[in-house]
């Protein structure tokens, strides 16, 4: 559960760095604009890396919640990968496009990737708090268990 929340506040972390970066960029401070998304992409980063090994180690944990709310929490949660996993390759490509200078294309693609990535940041709150605050969390278990190693 720790490690759920260390993930989880690394992608409200992030989040609010996005959302920070992108008020500042309006109002012209580039620089902080740059340190603002740069430190939103570490904690993106750092989400990623540790929310990958806590699958790969300890395992991923169940749906717990009342049969009635699975159907539903298991769509929520194929919509929050699907915009995560989006989010977080336009965010590469915003991210390289910003670094080599090319701004004609980052300013065409950083709202929507910015957009993506609070939306994402939102939906993956409310599957952290459905998982582990709203219902009981169901087991976790290991993928090497789960595949029969």
């Amino acid at each position: 559960m720790i490690i759920a929340i260390l993930n989880e506040a690394c992608m409200i972390a992030s989040a609010v760095a996005v959302a920070i970066g992108w008020g500042l960029i309006r109002r012209r401070q580039i620089a902080r604009h740059r340190r603002a998304m740069l430190t939103a992409a570490a904690f993106g980063l750092a989400f990623f890396l540790s929310y990958a090994l806590h699958t790969l180690l300890v395992g991923d944990t169940a749906f717990g919640g009342p049969t009635a709310w699975r159907a539903p929490y298991l769509i929520f949660l194929q919509i929050h990968t699907v915009l995560a996993t989006v989010a977080g390759v336009m965010g590469i490509l915003t991210i390289r496009w910003a670094l080599r200078k090319d701004f004609a294309r980052h300013r065409r693609i950083a709202p929507w990737t910015a957009t993506l990535w609070l939306v994402a940041a939102g939906s993956g709150l409310m599957v952290f708090l459905m998982l582990y605050v709203i219902f009981p969390s169901g087991s976790t278990t290991n993928m090497f268990k789960a595949i029969g190693l």
